[in-house]
């Protein structure tokens, strides 16, 4: 480990500002960061700290889960973990990030038009298929899922997302290790990076009274949109 690991726990501690608020967000934020510079630990050192605030949300906060759209949500995440696995192994980093960022701003431009995205068994469905490859592949998989459960009420979107985060992670990096992908010094700088999700979740705390569901589907449409955009312009500069 590193200096460099330790100045990105920053990038880790305001990602993790940006989960507790909203319900994701923690590898958007962090994730551009560790590429620039540590390339060599994602997605692993990213899937590690990432399970932090989940379970610290599920110890502490409101357990309002949408049990049905989480169920089918992991179904399909658990069916397309192999493929972002393979991914990760056959294809470069920037290309899989743009994938993922164009495939959000897609997302996104749906919301916004009077095609309503909802909380469906289908829609579930896909969005944890997408997220089984994008969330192993490049460690974000929240946001498809976030913009499925965009207008439910923020306590259950938190708690919902919660569950398919803990579990998510756990198929990844299991599938990761199965394929020989995940090495100690990445384990060890996601670890390392703890506290400092431990300490972004604390600072999100005042940030939720402020976000009743409208406000919380603006935030959701617009930190996506933002992602999208920060991951495509993230592949095209390294």
């Amino acid at each position: 480990m590193t200096g460099v690991h330790l100045a990105l726990g920053i990038a880790v501690l305001l990602g993790a500002l940006v989960q507790g608020s909203i319900g994701f967000g923690s590898a958007v934020v962090a994730a551009p960061f560790v590429v620039v510079w540590a390339p060599e630990i994602m997605p692993v050192a990213i899937l590690v700290t990432s399970l932090t605030v989940p379970v610290v949300q599920l110890v502490h906060g409101p357990r309002r889960v949408a049990w049905r759209p989480l169920g089918w949500a992991l179904v399909g995440r658990a069916l397309l973990t192999p493929a972002g696995v393979w991914l990760v192994s056959a294809y470069s980093a920037d290309l899989i990030a743009v994938l993922v960022g164009v495939l959000l701003l897609l997302t996104v431009g749906v919301s916004l038009t009077r095609f309503r995205i909802h909380a469906t068994p289908s829609n579930a469905f896909a969005s944890g298929a997408v997220a089984g490859v994008s969330g192993t592949a490049a460690s974000i998989g929240g946001p498809f899922f976030a913009l499925v459960l965009q207008h439910e009420e923020p306590a259950r979107v938190r708690s919902t997302l919660s569950w398919f985060f803990v579990v998510g992670t756990a198929m990844a990096l299991g599938g990761l290790a199965a394929a020989g992908q995940v090495h100690r010094t990445a384990v060890d700088v996601g670890l390392l990076w703890v506290p400092f999700s431990v300490l972004g979740y604390a600072g999100a705390q005042p940030v939720r009274r402020l976000l009743p569901a409208r406000r919380l589907r603006v935030a959701v449409l617009a930190f996506c949109a933002l992602a999208g955009v920060a991951v495509i312009a993230r592949a095209l500069v390294a």
